[in-house]
């Protein structure tokens, strides 16, 4: 990549950055605003959950919840865990932003995204008092955020037109993963990702979806597992010590 000198250059080179996941995440919004109102919501309350939420994973997996009327516990407990890859998240950027005010902390909590998270720590891996820092993660959550409302938003006010022939399900799933995939960088992800798929499979039929909760923990551990013991550098590293 090249180097940055002012906030216009940082600007620039997170908009080339994230351009091309633009499309991936409008379309998984779209299919995430169609889930909402076939599973029931109104047109305001799922504009309310798609602005106030800002988690795709976490509304899908809630919504067929919601639609089975499972207990709030469940709920909450299975939308945590699809979303406790944001506390590492957090862990990891809050000691290049620990100095912005609290506020300010929030709304770029809010806006921020698996990608943009992934590809702000691609470009600064180490911690740094690097120039444009702010301006280039500013360029990679602002367009995230708005693929994501305008497709989320273009699937709500669309959602009772579109019949369920479409395969819209599929064709986001499609997405994702076209958006996810290359994201995979190092074998713990790999391995997570495998444990992850086969818990999920494993545990289909349970009720609740519980086993989406399952699935998402227990690949977490995995991939935290296979790090911890199995990586090549921290073995070395271990023996070194040793």
């Amino acid at each position: 990549m090249t180097s940055i000198k002012t906030n216009q250059d940082a600007w620039k080179e997170a908009l080339q950055a994230g351009a091309p996941t633009w499309f991936g995440i409008a379309a998984w919004g779209l299919v995430v605003g169609v889930a909402m109102i076939k599973a029931g919501l109104s047109t305001s309350q799922a504009l309310g959950m798609t602005l106030l939420v800002f988690a795709g994973s976490a509304q899908l997996a809630s919504l067929p919840l919601l639609a089975a009327h499972a207990p709030l516990w469940v709920i909450f407990a299975t939308a945590l865990a699809v979303n406790l890859r944001f506390v590492i998240f957090s862990a990891i950027l809050a000691p290049h932003f620990a100095h912005l005010p609290l506020r300010t902390r929030a709304w770029l909590g809010y806006t921020s995204g698996d990608l943009s998270v992934s590809l702000f720590l691609q470009k600064y891996p180490e911690l740094s008092d690097a120039k444009g820092k702010l301006t280039y993660l500013k360029g990679l959550i602002f367009p995230n955020w708005l693929s994501w409302q305008a497709g989320s938003i273009i699937g709500i006010l669309a959602g009772s037109q579109v019949p369920e022939s479409w395969g819209l399900g599929f064709a986001g799933t499609l997405a994702i993963l076209c958006v996810m995939l290359p994201l995979i960088l190092n074998r713990a992800a790999t391995v997570g990702v495998l444990v992850s798929g086969v818990a999920a499979l494993a545990t289909f039929a349970w009720p609740y979806k519980l086993g989406l909760l399952f699935s998402v923990v227990v690949g977490m551990a995995a991939a935290m597992l296979f790090e911890e013991y199995c990586t090549p550098s921290r073995a070395a590293g271990e023996q070194r010590d040793a």
